[in-house]
């Protein structure tokens, strides 16, 4: 870009954009540019007028806009005109609103508002900053990218040039750019820190919260903050720009603002390396906000924390310090961030100044401040990373320090730290033991005397105590090297503990002990020995033994300098205050020692000891050893002493094992098992232990049983095995002798094995089966052994077992299989034995369960009866063990016993027949709440049917109903309910537990019914739960019967039928019991007894009497359960069970048919749920069904009786209707209607419902809403159903009304000559009086019922969804076949309508003729509004008629006698032509041959006077019928109608007709004429005189509307048709229309749009149109003079229509026709201008109308000329006003003002030579300069200058040429501003005057000008002017002065220094209105010029 480019773009300016200026695209936010382009500025000042409301009503801080941005003043601000000072004001109002809007952005008021600003003020182009502002926050949505779009990014010296290469694809600004862009601009990045400042202080004053900010705080710190964090390396630069900010967000009230800066300086601090000032007031600038509220403890500690852990901590200085500390929640909130995070940074800065603030600050409040800060630290928070010792290292320096301080002030700080040192002391006593022991003591004595002094404060000060002997303090003594100093260290200690003044501390006391006990010099831990038995109460119990244990077991026995030192520790391990003598504690410890007791060397002394403490004496396996020892000791001689004492050692222990009772003694073998495997990992030392302990474990092994022999040898082998035979390859003697004694102990079990060896076999793990299996084939040589066959057969399938965990339970089966069908008998033999011998195993009480369970397991395929037998015994003993009062068996226990009630199967079923006591087991365990759950489970489907026996089965089935009822536990019931619908049970069994087999059944008659119904209900006395006679109670029957609901493998289920009967029998009857209980009884006994009927026939059909007997199910007692429940479920499981049984026996349900359904109507019909419309529809689609066909008769027919029945039925729904729900009505009476067949008994229902309707009572708004509202539901009704069903129905209805009497006195009729409608006249008349009795109603019910059946059956035939049947339905008229039925149901569709067409006529008929005869009676009303709707139902079946029969049917009509009829077939047809269908050629012809029967009608025939007005109605319709024919096909059969023509200009000229018949005839003719075209010129000389008659002659046209229309209707389309045959009658046509145009719109002025007037004034402005633009101007122009020169004499009120049609026809004149008739027209222009000069002198009003039309006429006309052809007749019209004739003056400028305004700059280049006229005009009219002005008259005068200033302002207003030059604008300078002089007229009129006419145009005259020069001058005039006497004058100088400056704008600057005087001296102008108006003068002047005025003042 070039220097100059950019110089220029540097001033170019918003307001230079050209897209300001161009319509086509505007900027929108919210529609598209082109749409918004469309828009006024109203509608976006609405828009956003809404918007800021809305914005309101969620924040009032946008009040303020509403009187500037928001103002209606706004809607006129242009800001690119206005100056620097304006828009700078405008921009910060801008700025501030679109500040506050940002969080509201994304709201639609919001997008208003923004819309309202971009239209309005160009936001996009003047405010792109405060734009982006208000939307950034949100660039990730599509909002944001629209703005985005709106600006203009091209330049690159943008800011925003960046988002530019959004604008185009439209997608949001991503995230990761937006913060790239962030760091890499730094003024971008100062842009978004600015916006949070600036949200802050638009808000502030409005909000305390400032809750409206979170989206700009949150978009503030997730910008800067992943900014900083992307940056590779923030530079000097960025910390600089973001500094102020921090400050300022540290410092803020705002508690999100300050959370963003927290975050902020958190990453500054990971980021950079910071000097450590900036880190020093940062830190303080924290620790200051910190105390500010709202206070973010956590936050701001984080974000010091994390200051600190990234920037060195010697670079803060303790100014933080005291803020931290004044910090209420300081401690607290670090204890919760020490949990999850490391404080450590910012303890270790500030520990040492609160540490420095405790000794260094006096004991005022900050040093209680310090010290508690301290304390709690301390206390709450953890020290870690090495804190805790320095902290100890800081609180010893600091102590030491205090050399200089006084004794009293030494003490006080003491008293201080007392607390906090000993609190340190229990929390870090580690830490400080290490710095007090790490610290050397100075030998200067002050500092000795301060650690001393240190030392005492602590509660542990004793070990730090120098010992004088070794000169170091006591911890360290201790662990001295010298044992000397050691020793003395612990004597030392001891008398420490032996004073009361005993200063150290548990912990320390128990490590020393414990140190020292361990030493390897006996002078110490003798020295520990006597302080541990001071300790023995103090010390744990535990803890000491474990020392002294561990003393004995590491120090030899030999080492005589130990002995002394054992014996002692042996001593304290038997003292009685250790445990406080606890003898399980003793018992550990005897089993800890026991291996010290094995003589090991001659010497016995410690043995001795041992054996004589009080741990063995009372120990029970060494019990009588110390005598034996003893013993042995006195033949201390003997040369094996130590082999004779162990040898006794073992014979006691063996003794005292054997002694042992058995639960003891597996415990003590265990725990010397325990000991065995200790001593043989003790190496050489344990020998002799581990030998001897093994001894007495293998000499104990005999005194077991058997399984506990086994187990503990199998332990013992396992833990031997190894070791011993490694010691006999080396060693023959004693160890070889104890491992033969365990292998024969071993062998001696091998019976025992093999069981437990089979349940090996069974594991899981392939291994263990692999080493089972090797274990057998070690024992398959042992041939006594009973279980020989089940080895060997093992061997054989290893492979198999070793693969298959659970193959042996097959080997096993196929071994039971061989021993019962063997043919060796030997072989059979062993093989029963073998598995008998397993079986006595599990029989065996001393078997485990675990054992029996995993044997039982292996014989799960071993069933049979035998099995069963030998287990029985088992399971009585488990069953004895799960009683109520045992105590919870194991879990083996429990398995055994469901693997023992598992072998109850098919196999084993016959047993419990054969054997009593297997039946018994197996009951009790049903009954056994542990294992009856197992037990019903073995209750199958095979095994329930190998029972056989039916008592047997009975007998379950009693007991598991028992369990039932006892229902003690769901999962019982549960069970109980899976298992019987498992099973397949004989109805018969059922049946006994429902009736005992010895209760005699109870058979109820009908008769035993009803006489029940007769007794009267009373409780009975007795329970329920007791019933009379040993029937079932209620509650098993309940339970019974609600598991055979799901019952399906039930045999012989009609057993089940009679006992039902009878308990349901037995419900009826009245009881105590809870009803509602004993109505869930009564449901589950019909659903079992639906159950059975579906069951037994599932198609529904009927039953043989062998399978159920009809007598037994009895139907009346279900009709009885339905009466006398109360209960809606009741009732619907006895309505389903009667429609299953209504097909299976139809005639029963007959006979009970209507007190179902008057039940129904009266109970289940009102609920409204799923189930009872589910039952409604299931009962009407059985019950029904099966009811009419039953009485179906041969011809298709339903019995009279039937129907009659069907009736009643129809009628119960039809009263019950009101009270069913509304949206389950329409369903119900369909399922209703589609059962019983819609063919059929349709049209019943259909009556019913419309007398149900004819004879309810209400006000008459309620009937109006019902009938509409039942009208409704009738039609939806009979759409149901199919178009045939519904045309039968309404011609039954028909049929039905021709049957009823006219009136109740009259008798019924019968119609005649019914042609196969139905069969109702062979029904008897009951079913009629059923439909409607005539009797019981009254005369007005009956006329109400008529009119309403019309009305339905009107409605129904008209209705959409019928029509749209009939439209759907296929011609199928060839189609015969079907069952008529008497109904029409096999009749083709159009049969269908003819038959009602038939039957609406016959109808019409009947109708008709009661008209006639009830003509003077009351009722003659009534028969005429049916007769109406008759029609209108002939209407509706014309509608539906084929058109070949409609023709067919409308010509015989036309000939009826009735004219009432004959018209109504023209109606017919009239609406058939209007709907214009698609004719064919036969049709047509068919159509146009009834014009001769309309022509007879047209006819006026000779008849009595009452008739002549029906006879007129008839002869208009045949005239619109003629009509409407000749539209349709009047052009292709153009000369059927010439006789029309002829007949109806007859009619026109006939003087004596009706005025409605000639109206009628004309609209004919106009349609005719139009239509014939040329064939009707013939009739034009009759027609045209005629019509033109009509219009000039007839009085009527004064009153008739209708008349005039039809004869200017018949006038218009002859000229239109035929306008160049029309020129004789021209003149009178144009005259006569003259005259209509005035008339109408005299009286349009008071009428509607759709009034007659109103048709008739738009027919005339067609006509006057036609009579413009049809004929040619040779022949109109000549006319319209003619006519002109006629009207101006005597009509002149008539000119303006006459001028409206030459001005219709010049605009249409082409410019050929133009110049050829131009002279012409000039000539009657120049005429017609003098009007006013001629004709209306004195009535100015009717002149200026006229002269308005003749001037609009002439300017069509120039608006069509050349600028050649314009000029001489302009020049020609201004000579023509130099004549005497002053008032062609008015008319001349009048006429340039019209001309002006038109062509605008055009009309200036003719202007020139008409400013002298215009100035001598402004003088002459000028009262104050002259006294004779142009006219007498002052009204005239003032028009003349008002039209002079008009001219001139146009001229000044339109001048583009500079056409005032000096001349001319002299000329007019001083006429004009004299004019302000000019009273001419009055005040009033002199006012408008100058506001309207002279200001603007004096306003105009200035712009004009352009000249500095004239404008001083003209400003210089007017100025003068204010000095004028006249106040009105001066008033008007000044509006003048103010357009001026608004004209003139900056201009006007220049002429200030004059004008401020002038101005000055108005302000103190005697008159008050001048006075004011200087000041809005003023007012107006600052605002134009943009400063101040009351300076110049």
């Amino acid at each position: 870009m070039t220097s100059l480019a950019l110089q220029l773009k540097r001033l170019a300016l918003p307001q230079s954009d050209p897209n300001l200026l161009t319509r086509k695209e505007v900027a929108s936010l919210l529609f598209d540019p082109k749409d918004a382009a469309t828009m006024d500025r109203s509608t976006f000042y609405a828009l956003g007028c809404t918007g800021l409301e809305e914005l309101l009503g969620i924040e009032p801080a946008f009040l303020e806009f509403q009187e500037t941005l928001f103002s209606p003043a706004s809607l006129t601000l242009e800001r690119s005109v206005q100056s620097k000072e304006v828009n700078e004001k405008l921009d910060a109002g801008i700025s501030l609103f679109l500040t506050r809007l940002c969080p509201y952005f994304l709201l639609k008021p919001a997008h208003k508002c923004i819309e309202w600003l971009i239209h309005r003020f160009h936001v996009q182009l003047y405010n792109p900053d405060s734009l982006l502002a208000c939307a950034l926050p949100y660039h990730d949505t599509n909002l944001f990218v629209r703005v985005v779009q709106l600006l203009k990014l091209r330049d690159t010296s943008s800011r925003w040039n960046w988002l530019r290469c959004l604008q185009k694809p439209g997608v949001p600004l991503s995230r990761g750019t937006l913060i790239t862009h962030c760091y890499s601009d730094l003024s971008f990045m100062d842009f978004i820190c600015s916006m949070v400042t600036r949200s802050i202080q638009a808000y502030s004053g409005h909000t305390e919260s400032f809750s409206q900010l979170r989206v700009i705080f949150s978009f503030y710190a997730s910008t800067i903050v992943p900014a900083l964090d992307a940056v590779d390396s923030v530079s000097d630069s960025i910390v600089a720009k973001l500094l102020p900010y921090v400050q300022r967000g540290l410092k803020s009230s705002l508690s999100d603002y300050k959370a963003a800066t927290y975050m902020m300086v958190c990453q500054l601090a990971v980021k950079v390396v910071m000097e450590a000032s900036l880190v020093d007031s940062l830190t303080v600038q924290i620790s200051k906000s910190l105390l500010k509220e709202p206070v973010l403890a956590k936050e701001g500690l984080g974000c010091l924390l994390v200051l600190l852990q990234n920037q060195k901590v010697e670079c803060v200085g303790p100014r933080a310090v005291g803020s931290l500390i004044s910090m209420a929640t300081l401690v607290p909130t670090l204890q919760v961030m020490a949990a999850g995070h490391d404080v450590s940074p910012l303890l270790r800065y500030l520990l040492p100044h609160l540490v420095q603030r405790v000794f260094y600050s006096s004991s005022g409040e900050k040093g209680t401040d310090g010290v508690n800060v301290l304390e709690a630290v301390l206390s709450s928070v953890p020290l870690t990373k090495d804190l805790d010792g320095t902290v100890a290292r800081l609180l010893l320096d600091q102590y030491l320090k205090q050399t200089e301080l006084a004794a009293a002030d030494m003490s006080a700080l003491d008293q201080r730290l007392l607390p906090l040192l000993r609190l340190f002391e229990s929390k870090y006593c580690h830490a400080l033991d290490a710095v007090l022991s790490g610290h050397v003591v100075d030998s200067d004595p002050q500092q000795k005397r301060l650690f001393h002094q240190f030392l005492s404060l602590f509660v542990s000060s004793g070990k730090f105590q120098i010992l004088d002997d070794s000169d170091t303090s006591l911890l360290l003594s201790l662990k001295h090297p010298q044992p000397s100093v050691r020793t003395a260290a612990v004597d030392h200690l001891m008398s420490l503990i032996s004073s009361e003044q005993q200063t150290l501390d548990q912990t320390f006391l128990k490590d020393a002990v414990a140190e020292r006990l361990s030493d390897d010099v006996p002078e110490v831990v003798s020295a520990a020995l006597r302080v541990l038995q001071l300790l023995l109460d103090v010390l744990d119990p535990e803890d000491v033994v474990s020392w002294l244990l561990s003393l004995l077991h590491r120090v030899r026995p030999s080492a005589q300098q130990w002995m002394p030192v054992l014996t002692e520790a042996v001593r304290l391990l038997s003292d009685g205050r250790l445990g406080n003598g606890d003898a399980e504690l003793m018992q550990k410890t005897g089993w800890k020692l026991l291996p010290l007791l094995v003589i090991t060397s001659a010497e016995l002394g410690l043995a001795a000891s041992i054996a004589q403490s009080a741990i063995f004496s009372q120990h029970p396996l060494t019990l009588g050893w110390a005598q034996e020892l003893q013993d042995v000791m006195k033949r201390s001689s003997e040369p094996d002493l130590v082999g004779l004492a162990n040898q006794r050692l073992v014979s006691t222990l063996t003794k005292n094992l054997t002694n042992m009772e058995h639960f003891s003694k597996r415990d003590a073998l265990e725990k010397l098992l325990v000991l065995v495997e200790e001593q043989r990992s003790a190496g050489l030392r344990g020998r002799a232990p581990f030998l001897v302990l093994t001894r007495t474990l293998l000499l104990s092994l005999g005194e077991l049983s058997q399984t506990q022999h086994l187990l503990t040898a199998q332990k013992v082998y396992t833990l031997l095995e190894l070791h011993l035979l490694d010691v006999m390859q080396n060693d023959d003697g004693e160890v070889r002798r104890l491992f033969k004694a365990l292998f024969s102990a071993l062998m001696c079990l091998l019976a025992s094995v093999v069981p437990s060896l089979l349940c090996c076999v069974r594991s899981p793990v392939r291994e263990v089966r692999r080493a089972a299996l090797s274990v057998l084939q070690s024992l398959s040589g042992t041939s006594s052994l009973p279980f020989q066959p089940i080895i060997e057969r093992l061997q054989r399938t290893s492979e198999e077992i070793i693969a298959d965990p659970s193959y042996l339970s097959t080997v096993l089966s196929v071994l039971h299989d061989e021993s019962l069908s063997s043919k060796v008998k030997s072989q059979q033999k062993k093989l029963q034995a073998a598995l008998q011998q397993l079986l006595r195993n599990i029989q065996d009480p001393c078997c485990p369960s675990y054992t029996a369970a995993a044997l039982l397991r292996a014989l799960s395929l071993v069933n049979g009866k035998f099995i069963l037998s030998a287990l029985l015994p088992v399971l009585e003993r488990l069953l004895e063990q799960t009683g109520p009062d045992t105590p919870s068996p194991l879990r083996s226990e429990t398995q055994l016993l469901q693997l023992v009630l598992g072998k109850f199967n098919e196999a084993s079923a016959p047993l419990l027949a054969e054997e009593q006591n297997c039946m018994d087991l197996l009951v009790r365990a049903l009954r056994l709440a542990g294992c009856q759950i197992c037990a019903l489970e073995q209750i199958t489907k095979p095994f329930f049917s190998a029972l056989g026996d039916e008592k047997v089965q009975q007998k379950l089935l009693s007991v598991m109903f028992d369990l039932l009822a006892e229902g003690r536990s769901p999962l019982v019931a549960g069970t109980v309910s899976s298992v019987f619908k498992a099973i397949a049970v004989d109805a018969q069994l059922v049946a006994n537990e429902l009736a005992p087999p010895d209760k005699p059944k109870v058979s109820v008659t009908v008769q035993q019914t009803r006489r029940s119904r007769m007794v009267p209900r009373k409780p009975q006395e007795s329970d329920a739960s007791c019933p009379e006679g040993g029937a079932v109670p209620w509650q098993r029957v309940t339970l019974i019967l609600e598991l055979l609901q799901h019952k399906k493998k039930l045999k012989r289920a009609q057993v089940l039928v009679p006992v039902l009967f009878s308990l349901l029998s037995r419900s009826l009857e009245p009881c105590a019991d809870d009803q509602t209980n004993m109505e869930y009884t009564k449901q589950l006994l019909l659903s079992c007894l639906l159950n059975i009927c579906n069951k037994l026939s599932p198609d529904g059909g009927p039953m043989a009497a062998e399978v159920l007997d009809e007598e037994k199910f009895n139907v009346e007692l279900v009709v009885q359960v339905i009466r006398l429940s109360d209960m809606p479920q009741t009732h619907h499981h006895a309505l389903l069970l009667l429609a299953a049984t209504a097909s299976i026996f139809p005639d029963k349900v007959l006979h009970n048919i209507m007190p179902i359904f008057t039940f129904m109507g009266a109970n289940i019909l009102r609920l409204d749920d799923a189930y009872s419309f589910r039952v409604i529809e299931k009962t009407m689609a059985t019950v029904v069904p099966a009811l009419v066909q039953a009485h179906r008769l041969s011809d298709g027919s339903s019995a009279p009786a039937m129907v009659a029945v069907v009736t009643k039925i129809m009628h119960v729904f039809a009263d019950a209707l009101p009270h069913v729900p509304e949206h389950r009505r329409l369903p119900v009476l369909g399922l209703l209607v589609t059962a019983l067949g819609p063919a059929h008994f349709l049209w019943i229902l259909q009556l019913l419902l419309l007398k149900l309707h004819a004879t309810q009572s209400g006000e008459a708004g309620d009937k109006d809403a019902a009938l509409e509202r039942d009208m409704e539901f009738w039609i939806s009704l009979s759409c149901q159903f199919d178009v045939k069903q519904q045309l039968s129905s309404v011609i039954n209805i028909l049929n039905f009304l021709l049957q009823l009497p006219d009136d109740k006195e009259a008798p019924p009729r019968r119609p005649v000559g019914r042609r196969g409608v139905g069969r109702k006249q062979d029904e008897p008349e009951r079913t009629e009086e059923l439909i409607f009795s005539v009797e019981t109603h009254s005369s007005k019910e009956l006329r109400h019922f008529k009119f309403l059946c019309v009305s339905f059956v009107a409605q129904l035939l008209g209705s959409n969804t019928f029509i749209q049947k009939v439209s759907e339905e296929p011609d199928d008229s060839g189609d015969d076949s079907g069952d008529d039925g008497g109904d029409g149901g096999g009749a083709s569709l159009q049969q269908l309508q003819q038959r009602v067409l038939e039957e609406i006529l016959r109808y019409i008929q009947s109708v008709a003729r009661c008209v006639e005869e009830n003509a003077d009676q009351p009722t003659a009303k009534f028969w005429r509004v049916l007769l109406n709707k008759s029609y209108e139902v002939l209407d509706r079946v014309n509608a539906l008629l084929p058109t070949d029969t409609f023709i067919t049917v409308m010509k015989g009509l036309m000939g009826n006698q009735l004219p009432s009829v004959r018209r109504k077939a023209m109606e017919l047809l009239n609406n058939k032509l209007h709907q214009r269908p698609q004719w064919d050629d036969q049709q047509v012809s068919a159509l146009l041959q009834m014009t001769s029967d309309l022509l007879a009608v047209v006819r006026k025939s000779p008849g009595k006077e009452s008739e002549e007005a029906e006879q007129a109605i008839n002869r208009q319709t045949a005239l619109y019928s003629l009509k409407l024919l000749c539209r349709n096909f009047g052009s292709a059969h153009q000369e059927v109608f010439v006789p029309v023509l002829l007949m109806v200009v007859d009619i026109v000229t006939t003087t004596k007709e009706e005025k409605n018949v000639i109206g009628s005839a004309l609209l004919c003719i106009a349609e005719v004429v139009t239509e014939l075209k040329a064939l009707a010129i013939p009739q034009l000389p009759r027609l045209m005189p005629a019509v033109l008659h009509v219009l000039s002659d007839r009085k009527e046209l004064l009153t008739n509307e209708i008349y005039q229309l039809s004869a200017v209707t018949a006038l218009q389309r002859v000229t239109e048709t035929l306008p160049h045959f029309i020129s004789p009658y021209l003149q009178d046509i144009i005259l006569q229309v003259c005259r209509l145009t005035r008339l109408t719109e005299t009286a349009s002025s008071s009428s509607s749009s759709s009034s007659p007037s109103a048709q008739l004034c738009l027919r005339v402005s067609s006509l006057r149109s036609t009579l413009a633009t049809k004929l040619p101007p040779r022949v109109l122009l000549p006319t319209l003079s003619r006519c002109y020169s006629s009207m101006v004499e005597d009509r002149k009120d008539q000119l303006e229509a006459l001028m409206s049609v030459l001005k219709e026809h010049i605009a249409q004149m082409d410019s050929e026709q133009l110049a050829v008739h131009q002279s012409e027209l000039t000539t009657f222009f120049l005429t017609a201008l003098d009007f006013r000069a001629e004709r209306s002198q004195g009535d100015l009003q009717r002149a200026w109308q006229v002269e308005g039309g003749v001037i609009e006429c002439l300017i069509t006309m120039v608006m069509k000329l050349s600028e050649v052809t314009f000029r001489p007749l302009f020049f020609k019209l201004f000579d023509w006003t130099k004549s005497d004739r002053k008032e062609r003056l008015l008319t001349f400028y009048r006429l340039c003002d019209r001309i002006a305004e038109r062509l605008k700059g055009l009309f200036v280049l003719f202007a020139g030579s008409l400013v002298k006229p215009l100035a001598d005009v402004l003088k002459q009219t000028n009262g104050s300069r002259t006294d004779e002005l142009v006219f007498d008259s002052e009204e005239k005068n003032c028009l003349l200058l008002q039209l002079v200033l008009d001219v001139l302002q146009k001229i000044f207003l339109y001048d583009t040429q500079r056409f005032l030059s000096k001349e001319r604008a002299d000329a007019l300078l001083g006429p004009l501003v004299d004019q302000l002089e000019n009273g001419l007229g009055g005040p009033q009129t002199y006012q408008n005057r100058v506001t309207q006419h002279l200001v603007p145009c004096v306003g105009q005259f200035s712009v004009a000008l352009a000249d500095d020069a004239q404008w001083k001058t003209l400003n210089y005039q007017v100025l003068l002017k204010t000095r004028h006497s006249d106040a009105k004058v001066r008033f008007s100088s000044l509006l003048l002065l103010m357009e001026l400056a608004s004209k003139l704008k900056e201009n006007y600057v220049v002429l200030l220094p004059e004008t401020i005087p002038f101005l000055a001296e108005l302000m103190e102008d005697e008159c008050e209105e001048v006075e004011q108006q200087v000041q809005k003068v003023i007012q107006e002047m600052e605002n134009i010029l943009g400063e101040p005025l009351q300076s110049y003042f």
